[in-house]
């Protein structure tokens, strides 16, 4: 009697990993689900490869920042907290204000908390790229691909 043969699941290695740069406008976008989309792409959970122990995802530049939507009265409501670590260092700012001042770290806020909370999600985030204005110096990443795509 013949035994039936086991076939193995596929399993990602780390040379079959292949990471893109990707570019979101986030002109007019929510913020929450604008980040739920964004830490999908870092995690690399929107390819068929993914696998939660290794870095499957993607560069991702964000640009336009500051012209995010928030649903609501978060403007005003929503607050923001830092601690110095000295007595009476707490700091607080609404979204208005952070959003004056710093637009970019409320995208990057509102996605770190969406990402795995260990070393590996550290690291994705290290490659979400986030500007104010629609300018961004990572160019020379989208151009290198598009003309890979073209000579073949």
């Amino acid at each position: 009697m013949k035994m039936p043969s086991i076939v193995k699941p596929y399993e990602t290695k780390a040379s079959d990993i292949k990471s893109e740069w990707r570019h979101v406008d986030a002109e007019g976008e929510t913020l929450g689900r604008l980040a739920t989309r964004l830490a999908t792409m870092l995690m690399g959970k929107d390819k068929p490869m993914y696998v939660p122990h290794m870095m499957t995802g993607d560069y991702v530049v964000v640009t336009n920042a500051e012209l995010i939507r928030v649903t609501g009265d978060k403007v005003a409501q929503k607050i923001y907290y830092t601690h110095s670590g000295y007595i009476g260092g707490l700091k607080e700012r609404t979204l208005g204000q952070m959003l004056a001042r710093n637009p970019d770290r409320v995208i990057k806020h509102a996605v770190k908390g969406m990402l795995p909370k260990n070393a590996l999600g550290r690291k994705m985030l290290l490659r979400l790229k986030v500007y104010a204005g629609p300018e961004h110096p990572h160019q020379a990443q989208f151009g290198a691909r598009q003309s890979q795509e073209q000579e073949s």
